[in-house]
């Protein structure tokens, strides 16, 4: 066989998911194993050498078809060189990633941010499949993003582009401090923890509401209750909703995008939640600048990081 096949790489704390992909992007094969960040850096990089081998060995393919291998892990990363700064999830410091793996394994790798690789994912076979620019938003724990721009990911001098979740966009006086120190930033309203705490901060108020009989409130807790027409929780996720709005009015007049992608766990909302941003994002962004764009669900869910690693290979 001749056909070219691509190795893509999701290095989690906990998991490490591997994807074979073809050069349209399709999933071919998928193996997951354990990190076992406990066993330290040196376990680590070995498992991941020894599952990218492992997948290519319970497929149909030969490793001699393997055009490459890409990996997406979180951290602080020199992308060009693929150098781990820092990776706290993994507790790895001072690691070149891309020569460590292109010795174990004897073909190209590239390292890029993981929301990056989730963002190209989405955007070389998922939802954004066909377009050339997007902007992906991951609506998690924090808010995640990636720029996709000519089809390739934009990265920055310092491979800081597409920290989406860190815009400072809440207005002073009603900003608190994000996990990064600064005030105001996007992920403080929009993500799962955000609309977490406030909705427990209404409850400690004694706002009327059914949150309050909920003992453990979740993200997926408050956006039920706001689709059953309980004003806190409306007022909640209207206030999430409209800052996502509005950083996409900002991002539409710097970049013109042709559609913002969004995933992560809060997405599930689904038009509740796209309806009212769509709505915000109309109202404050230029015609000219929003005309044509499409604000869309991602497609791709757990495996945009896998099929976006692949893709780097293509795509960089």
């Amino acid at each position: 066989m001749s056909q070219k096949i691509y190795v893509g790489i999701d290095v989690g704390g906990t998991a490490i998911k591997v994807g074979l992909c073809n050069e349209n992007g399709d999933l071919l094969h998928t193996y997951e194993g354990p990190t076992e960040t406990s066993k330290g850096t040196d376990v680590i990089l070995e498992n991941i050498a020894t599952y990218a081998r492992a997948i290519v060995a319970e497929s149909s393919y030969e490793w001699e078809q393997v055009g490459g291998v890409g990996v997406g892990i979180a951290g602080f990363l020199d992308i060009p060189t693929g150098y781990i700064k820092f990776a706290p999830n993994l507790k790895i410091r001072d690691v070149n990633l891309k020569d460590y793996l292109e010795a174990k394994l004897a073909t190209k790798v590239l390292v890029n941010n993981d929301a990056n690789v989730a963002a190209l994912g989405e955007a070389w076979a998922g939802a954004g499949k066909g377009i050339d620019h997007c902007v992906c938003y991951t609506l998690g724990t924090g808010v995640g993003g990636g720029i996709i721009i000519g089809g390739k990911i934009v990265e920055g001098f310092a491979g800081m582009a597409g920290e989406l979740g860190h815009i400072a966009i809440v207005p002073d006086l009603e900003a608190i401090q994000c996990g990064c120190g600064k005030m105001g930033c996007l992920e403080t309203v929009s993500s799962a923890t955000g609309i977490i705490r406030m909705a427990k901060d209404a409850v400690e108020r004694g706002d009327r509401t059914t949150l309050a009989q909920v003992t453990d409130i979740m993200a997926k807790d408050v956006i039920d209750a706001a689709k059953a027409g309980d004003e806190v929780a409306i007022r909640i996720v209207s206030r999430a909703a409209y800052y996502l709005g509005r950083s996409m009015a900002l991002m539409a007049v710097v970049l013109n995008p042709e559609c913002f992608i969004i995933g992560g766990g809060v997405s599930k909302a689904g038009d509740f939640l796209f309806d009212q941003i769509r709505e915000v994002f109309e109202k404050y962004t230029q015609k000219e600048a929003q005309d044509g764009v499409k604000i869309i669900p991602a497609t791709l869910g757990n495996n945009a990081g896998v099929v976006g690693a692949a893709g780097l290979i293509l795509r960089s």
